[in-house]
This record gives structure tokens, C-alpha cells and sequence, in this order.
């Protein structure tokens, strides 16, 4: 199935009567169709699991900003590092960043597949090896790059450092120090600039495939998540 048709199936799934409208509804075909062939603005490549707005009111492009997450429960907070990569780069710089969380890692799978818009699934796998890790993801490099309905994050069992992947494939670190985190950034030619916004933060549309959705059940095995342990969250 071509990209253009994994993309409208996402499309007519999220315009169904349980999602809001949006102005891509407003939209002829030959409109449509030809946005969605657009993968390149200027320098910044897309995978192909994702889309930004029509209208573009935020144009992709490469670079990482600095935020701080505030926890809503406890009003803890935590610096956050956010960055976008162009494709072609993207998948090696998020394996570096998982280096410097340590040699045996906590995982969580996210999957929207079978969720309501704006939902997601958790999965969760304890203490596996770094390197086993980053070998069986290597494996899975095209679901995870390409699947809008797909993200994952790798921590650190003994204290808060977190790398996330998202399924609008950016990359999202959370540590006390981000130090060794933004220097592979730097290494990986990302310019800082807090200004930066992402496609994440506009209208946008996700692509999937269900060859994707047995891909991620696949990858759920080779990890060694129990499918009886999904955990719902909005």
C-alpha cells in the first residue's frame, strides 16, 4: 500500500463520527491528494507518518528547543529537551540518545492503533539490556519511523531520565541533566532555538497501515510485553 493511501485510510478513520472535524474535511481530493505528496519543506524531510496542516501554519523544520514539564498531580518539574530531525537522520540520532541513560533500560511501547482520537496504549517492559534493545529496534526501524499510530521510550530504572520517540516522530529527553543529551544534538548538527514549534502543536494528520499494527504486536513479542498488561491513557 503506497503512502498516499495508508495516509487517507488514517484520514476517513479520523473523520469518523467520533472525531471533530477539521478543515482537511473541507478539502477536495485533488487538494488533498497533492498535500500529502509533499514529504520535503526546504532542507526537512518527513517520514511518512505524518502530514502538517493545509494551510501550514507550522512549516517542519530541524532544530531543538529547551522546556521545563510540570507534573499537573505534584507540581514536580523536569527539564525537557524537544527536537526534530529530519528523516534521514532521525532514527540514528534517537538510538545515540539512548546512551547515555545507562546499560539496562525500562521500556514503554505507545500505540493509537485501536484508540479513541487522543488516546493512547501503554506497554511497559522492565530492566532489558541496552544493547539487546537497541538490536531488536534496529529490526524495526521502518515501523517505527513510519508509523503515525507508533512511539516508544527508553528510561532509566534507578532515576528520572527518559528519551521518547513519538508517533509525530519527534524526540523528547527528560533528565536533571540534559547535558549529555543536548551535546549529541549539537554532534548531530541541531541547532538550539526555543522558538522552535513543532507539527505536533498545528493540525496535522497521522498515516498507519495494518501491516504496521502486526508489525507492533511483533515487536511487543520480541520485547517480551505481555499483551495482557495495556494500560489506557488520554
Amino acid at each position: 500500500m503506497s503512502f498516499l493511501q495508508r495516509i487517507l485510510d488514517r484520514v476517513l478513520r479520523a473523520n469518523s463520527s467520533r472525531a471533530p472535524r477539521t478543515s482537511f474535511d473541507e478539502l477536495s481530493q485533488e487538494q488533498l491528494d497533492a498535500h500529502l505528496r509533499v514529504g520535503r519543506y526546504g532542507d526537512f524531510t518527513l517520514t511518512d507518518a505524518i502530514r502538517p496542516s493545509f494551510g501550514l501554519d507550522i512549516v517542519p523544520r530541524e532544530g531543538y528547543r529547551r522546556d521545563l514539564y510540570r507534573d499537573p498531580e505534584t507540581g514536580n518539574t523536569m527539564p525537557v529537551l524537544a527536537a526534530s530531525v529530519s528523516s534521514e537522520r532521525l532514527f540514528e540520532v534517537f538510538m545515540e540518545l539512548l546512551d547515555p541513560l545507562g546499560e539496562e533500560l525500562d521500556v514503554v511501547m505507545e500505540s493509537s492503533h485501536d484508540s479513541a482520537p487522543g488516546a493512547h496504549d501503554d506497554m511497559y517492559r522492565e530492566h532489558i539490556d541496552a544493547v539487546i534493545l537497541k538490536s531488536i529496534l534496529y529490526d524495526y526501524e521502518d515501523l517505527l519511523m513510519n508509523d503515525g499510530c507508533a512511539g516508544l521510550a527508553a528510561l532509566n530504572p534507578s532515576g528520572p531520565m527518559e528519551v521518547q520517540f513519538d508517533e509525530h516522530k519527534l524526540i523528547f529527553v527528560y533528565a536533571h541533566d540534559l547535558e549529555p543529551f543536548e551535546a549529541i544534538l549539537i554532534d548531530a548538527g541541531l541547532k538550539r532555538d526555543d522558538t522552535l514549534k513543532f507539527i505536533s502543536e498545528a493540525e496535522h494528520l497521522h498515516s498507519t497501515d495494518d501491516v504496521y499494527h502486526d508489525q507492533f504486536d511483533e515487536l511487543k513479542i520480541r520485547l517480551g510485553i505481555d499483551v495482557g498488561i495495556d494500560v489506557g491513557i488520554g
